[in-house]
């Protein structure tokens, strides 16, 4: 009987040791360093989230001192690349992390596109041992802000010189950038997104965090419909939502949403 006491508690205290690690993907034109600008990592660091390392293609940067059994890594992904490029080098970062601390669940958390890329990589296969992915303002049906960008830059010659000539850097910018905005554009037979949201997601945890913007439809870039992961076709009914009502971009707030779902997976 005391044999079996111990037991039964030993079993609690190593469940409830168990640490979770937390991948922060950037979305397009961000980076790694966007969630610490933002005051996200800030935030988390006080919440128990230590920071462990950052992710680029070129292998892991370490941060040694970790005080908190939960984690979190940050990546460096081409943000300009199409979304396929970008979930496989994730996937490999991913693949890493789960070999370097095999028992502890992964959660993925994606801003904007990173939002979509996480998702792929979790489709495909490539994020092994996840237990939840949290998107953040990100364009599951697509957004025609993308549609926009490719229309701005599809130019005959010589309109592509007189618009590069006065646009400057950010004519150049989109131009480099239509393999990922051609992901990015809304839902329809042929494209990425039309395929992605009708494949079998893993059974995880899905939750959506969406920008109502000021009219509650959504912030200036992604319509909230797009942003709701329960209207991705296979997953209609199994995405928790939290709606806040600010902007695309990453802010404190965040931080503290953030920490509080984390910290209750």
């Amino acid at each position: 009987m005391k044999r079996l006491i111990y037991l039964m508690l030993w079993g609690l205290i190593s469940f409830s040791a168990r640490a979770d690690v937390a991948v922060l993907v950037h979305g397009y034109l961000g980076s790694a360093a966007s969630w610490e600008r933002s005051g996200i990592t800030a935030v988390l660091s006080q919440q128990g989230w230590q920071p462990a390392g950052v992710f680029t293609p070129g292998g892991l940067i370490p941060l040694q001192g970790a005080q908190s059994d939960n984690r979190f890594y940050t990546v460096e992904l081409p943000s300009q690349a199409p979304i396929g490029v970008q979930a496989r080098l994730l996937s490999g970062m991913l693949q890493t992390i789960e070999r370097r601390q095999p028992d502890e669940p992964l959660i993925l958390v994606g801003h904007s596109a990173g939002g979509v890329v996480a998702r792929l990589a979790l489709v495909e296969g490539g994020a092994p041992g996840t237990k939840a992915l949290i998107t953040l303002a990100s364009p599951h049906l697509g957004t025609l802000r993308a549609v926009e960008a490719l229309d701005e830059t599809d130019d005959p010659f010589p309109i592509c010189l007189i618009k590069d000539f006065f646009a400057g850097d950010l004519y150049d910018v989109v131009r480099d950038s239509w393999g990922v905005l051609l992901d990015l554009t809304p839902e329809r037979p042929g494209n990425l997104l039309f395929w992605l949201n009708r494949q079998v997601h893993p059974d995880v945890k899905f939750i959506s965090v969406v920008r109502s913007g000021p009219v509650g439809m959504g912030d200036e870039l992604v319509p909230a419909y797009s942003q709701d992961m329960n209207h991705v076709a296979a997953l209609q009914g199994r995405s928790e939502t939290r709606v806040t009502p600010v902007s695309h971009s990453l802010n404190p707030m965040d931080g503290s949403l953030l920490a509080e779902i984390l910290n209750s997976l």
